[in-house]
């Protein structure tokens, strides 16, 4: 019986498949497999992946005809996965040794849905950790004891799918996958559903996963249309969210982080060509105004000046 599936999407990589694959094969056990999904790279990723996995037991490469994106690219390995648990690592990042194992003995020990856990960011040489916004640690949770306050950092903003581990029969309760065809932000309706609908969870302080910033060919440093696609996983979480028996308590939660991401992306919106910068000014200017009114002051209220100012004049 395979206990563990692990999910690496991989586009355009090369420059980093051995370190993901050396990390992996660090973790390897008889009943863990590896399914690599190769979104048709322009690089020579699927050959290095090829090359590179036969040293790596239980391992599949599965190529895309075309390239799809993070989030099919992650239902594809979702579709090919056995294991009765199932984790994520993207393409560019690393596991330390011990890690994979850590992760099954967590979920097996709290006897709970998901486990959340900690990273370390590397960005260049510098590495620092980044804990989980959960102080209550090994122990059962509620998920949506996770979600508010609306104000503060919670669980909902950490929406790393690659920071834990996840029960298979997740699948048969409409979690666990991701929206198909959304290019950036697949992984916010997809927690805002995990903590909405999952019965139970629990955060571990494990500090083995390795996550990459700033590489020069990831979706979040080029400024491309794709990167647009963000409103609609930010309407979807607020669509799905208006049904919610605690909408009143949640929506809050929802606009504010909408907030933050959008004023972000205009902030750096000099890295969009003008085109693009015009399609996000027009569809960020009408996710704003469908926003009720009050909803958008009482998110503003807990903003800087600075993203206060950028949200009231797009929404003008």
């Amino acid at each position: 019986m395979t206990t563990l599936s692990v999910i690496v999407p991989c586009y355009n990589v090369s420059a980093y498949i051995a370190d993901t694959v050396a990390g992996l094969v660090n973790n390897a056990r008889d009943d863990f497999e590896f399914i690599f999904v190769e979104d048709r790279s322009t690089d020579d990723t699927f050959e290095a992946l090829t090359a590179l996995t036969r040293s790596l037991p239980n391992s599949a490469v599965v190529r895309h005809e075309e390239n799809r994106g993070l989030a099919s690219a992650r239902n594809t390995g979702i579709d090919r996965a056995d294991g009765r648990l199932i984790t994520f690592l993207d393409g560019d990042d690393w596991l330390g040794r011990g890690h994979l194992a850590a992760l099954v003995e967590a979920i097996d020990r709290l006897g709970v849905d998901f486990v959340r856990t900690d990273h370390v960011q590397v960005t260049g040489f510098q590495r620092s950790l980044q804990r989980a916004p959960e102080g209550r640690r090994d122990t059962p949770l509620d998920p949506r004891s996770s979600i508010l306050p609306v104000g503060e950092s919670s669980m909902v903003d950490y929406p790393y799918a690659w920071a834990g581990v996840y029960d298979a029969s997740l699948l048969d309760r409409g979690m666990l996958r991701f929206t198909d065809g959304l290019r950036t932000a697949e992984d916010r309706p997809w927690i805002w559903q995990l903590h909405r609908n999952a019965e139970s969870y629990a955060v571990a302080s494990l500090h083995q996963v390795f996550y990459r910033r700033g590489v020069a060919g990831s979706l979040t440093q080029i400024g491309d249309v794709r990167q647009l696609d963000f409103v609609k996983a930010f309407d979807q979480v607020l669509a799905e969210l208006a049904d919610d028996p605690q909408a009143d308590l949640l929506i809050p939660k929802a606009v504010r982080g909408y907030c933050v991401v959008i004023a972000h992306q205009l902030r750096d919106r000099r890295r969009f060509s003008r085109s693009v910068a015009r399609e996000l000014k027009a569809l960020t200017g009408g996710a704003l105004r469908r926003i009720p009114e009050a909803e958008l002051e009482r998110a503003l209220a807990g903003l800087d000046d600075e993203r206060r100012t950028i949200i009231r004049k797009a929404a003008a």
